[in-house]
């Protein structure tokens, strides 16, 4: 099997068996080494196929020597993560016993993830606004920081936010799109998060910048009961889960006004794809990977005009490569937080998470993205939204960010 995926694949490596044997897939030098050190990880591997080998690198069955990103982008590129029928079972039932069919296992599902604590997230992700997803690089962009804010700009400029408008926030996350939106653009945000770590790190957030009453929290989608102008929906969808999707959707279109604008921004498959079960099991309880299609049917049942979609998969190869970056030199600290539980398999975890979204999104046979629709409840008239894309770029914004000190 490794030696196929070396055939297959550009990058070169080595593999030494428990046993004592080697096996080297080419004469360049490796860019990384895989040392078997038991016997059960061939029976692993054998049974689930990568999500073998993933385990028993978990377990210490099997250790990376060199670069973790180039052997799982060597694994990708060689053909190792075909799905295995084994795995396959595994992740149907997964999917049965976690979906988001209720609200108590939903949130149950997010806080498996978003609340291992706002002192964990703050050692990797961008600071102060904490996004905890797709960050958009500019030409030119130099930091996280500035990518980060970028694409809080992007998402306000395609949804024209004027000052003084109702907006909400659909899982919103530590608050940092409710945040800069309110502080740069001037509207009140009525923010939805079912988790309650990320919702109280917001509220003081609120509280310490004085924000008072032009922003709230919800805990559900359910709870905000009313219309709003725009809607904001940033790294949501794709913790719906395959039987909510419709739902979740006409919520989004339920909050909104009659001809007022949308944006969501999620992960998605173009075809339809099984969500990697490693991702499931260890990372995002109850996470489901949407296709493209499937979100568009549901929302023109809803009653939603698509205005745009924009695919930003390379732009989540370079978050994911920043926050892996820094997940790795700040790694004794987040051990620091909690030794019990920021152990050594914790590390591995996320490890194979961050790199291994990282190559995934970089791939140029991946099939998963990362998209931004804008909508529009009903038909938009003709003067309700620009007839093409200059405006995200025109003279007004331009001239905003030379006077904050930042390039055009």
């Amino acid at each position: 099997m490794l030696q196929r995926a070396g055939e297959r694949c550009g990058i070169p490596f080595a593999v030494r068996f428990a046993g004592g044997g080697q096996f080297r897939s080419r004469d360049a030098a490796p860019a990384f080494t895989l040392q078997f050190n038991h016997n059960r990880a061939y029976w692993r591997i054998a049974a689930f196929g990568h999500v073998g080998m993933i385990e028993a690198y978990l377990s210490g069955e099997l250790d990376v020597e060199g670069s973790l990103a180039q052997a799982l982008a060597a694994g990708m590129e060689g053909g190792l993560d075909s799905p295995r029928p084994l795995t396959a079972v595994r992740n149907w039932w997964h999917e049965f016993l976690f979906a988001n069919a209720n609200v108590l296992q939903s949130r149950k599902n997010a806080d498996f993830h978003y609340a291992l604590g706002p002192e964990f997230y703050k050692l990797w992700l961008d600071d102060p606004l904490m996004l905890y997803t797709c960050a958009y690089w500019k030409d030119g962009t130099r930091t996280l920081e500035e990518a980060q804010r970028d694409k809080c700009d992007h998402v306000a400029r395609k949804l024209l936010l004027k000052p003084g408008e109702d907006v909400v926030d659909v899982g919103s996350g530590f608050g940092g799109f409710m945040l800069h939106a309110h502080e740069h653009y001037g509207v009140k945000v009525t923010a939805i998060n079912t988790t309650g770590s990320q919702a109280e790190y917001a509220r003081r957030e609120i509280e310490r910048r004085r924000f008072g009453a032009s922003l709230q929290m919800h805990g559900d989608f359910r709870d905000a009961q009313r219309e709003f102008d725009k809607v904001v929906s940033i790294g949501c969808l794709e913790h719906a889960g395959r039987g909510q999707l419709a739902e979740v959707i006409r919520a989004h279109a339920r909050h909104l006004k009659k001809g007022g604008l949308g944006l969501i921004h999620f992960i998605g498959h173009v075809g339809r794809f099984p969500t990697d079960f490693f991702i499931r099991k260890y990372v995002f309880p109850g996470g489901w990977v949407p296709s493209l299609a499937d979100v568009v049917v549901e929302m023109e049942k809803a009653g939603l005009e698509l205005l745009d979609v924009e695919n930003l998969r390379r732009h989540y190869a370079l978050t994911l490569d920043v926050w892996a970056e820094r997940f790795d030199r700040n790694w004794e600290r987040i051990h620091a937080l909690a030794p019990r539980r920021f152990d050594e398999r914790f590390r591995r975890i996320w490890r194979i998470y961050l790199y291994g979204c990282a190559e995934m999104f970089r791939s140029p046979t991946g099939r998963t993205h990362l998209f931004q629709i804008v909508f529009s409840k009903g038909n938009v008239s003709s003067t309700g939204y620009p007839m093409g894309r200059d405006f995200l770029y025109e003279a007004p914004y331009r001239e905003r960010d030379k006077r904050n000190g930042r390039a055009a």
